[in-house]
């Protein structure tokens, strides 16, 4: 691997631990992690007390009925996410938007939680 790329991993990995530091979940309100590649994007709740993931949902899901990831597809997902936590009788989470700004899709998503219960 050249320079380039190392600097630019390095820089990725920086700038997730940089909001993450600031950010724990519990049993009781849990992280909402957001991830995505080119064509999916994935949403996970995750109780860092003890390294668990609680549930989770994305397009590649086997109950999704979307599969390309879009802003359409990404307000689903917010919906679907906030259902499995509406299940588990959590209703407020810590929103992780990882290494992604807060616009676009990983808005959508979050627009779509808090339209279906969630408080973030």
């Amino acid at each position: 691997m050249d320079k380039s790329k190392k600097n630019r991993n390095r820089a990725r990995i920086k700038r997730v631990f940089r909001v993450r530091k600031k950010l724990h979940g519990s049993a009781e309100r849990p992280r909402l992690s957001v991830s995505k590649t080119n064509c999916h994007i994935y949403a996970q709740l995750i109780d860092d007390d003890n390294s668990v993931t609680l549930a989770g949902f994305g397009t590649l899901s086997k109950t999704s009925t979307v599969k390309r990831k879009s802003k359409e597809t990404a307000r689903e997902i917010g919906k679907q996410i906030a259902e499995l936590a509406m299940k588990r009788n959590i209703n407020s989470v810590i929103f992780d938007r990882g290494r992604y700004k807060f616009h676009g899709i990983v808005a959508e998503l979050a627009n779509g939680a808090r339209e279906a219960g969630l408080q973030f």
